[in-house]
């Protein structure tokens, strides 16, 4: 993976989009630190459905099984009858 620091990625953007396609993901720095990765297109799709979970992988975790809690009530405040006179 080359490192292109942000002025030269900045300066050559059109090489740093070739160099993608051609080579894979290319790594964008600021001041010496990997800040950023740019990667094709096809392979950004690809690791966006891998980090997914499917719906059934959802529902067979444990979090989808856990006991349903409710709020508990108070006691109900009822009013009082009215004496008939």
């Amino acid at each position: 993976m080359q490192k292109w620091p942000v002025q030269q990625a900045k300066a050559r953007f059109s090489e740093l989009l070739k160099a993608c396609v051609a080579d894979g993901p290319q790594m964008i720095s600021r001041r010496g630190i990997d800040v950023a990765v740019l990667v094709p297109a096809n392979e950004w799709r690809r690791l966006k459905r891998a980090a997914q979970p499917s719906l059934k992988q959802l529902l067979l975790t444990d979090d989808a099984r856990a006991e349903l809690t409710y709020a508990t009530r108070g006691d109900p405040h009822r009013r009082q009858p009215v004496a008939e006179t």
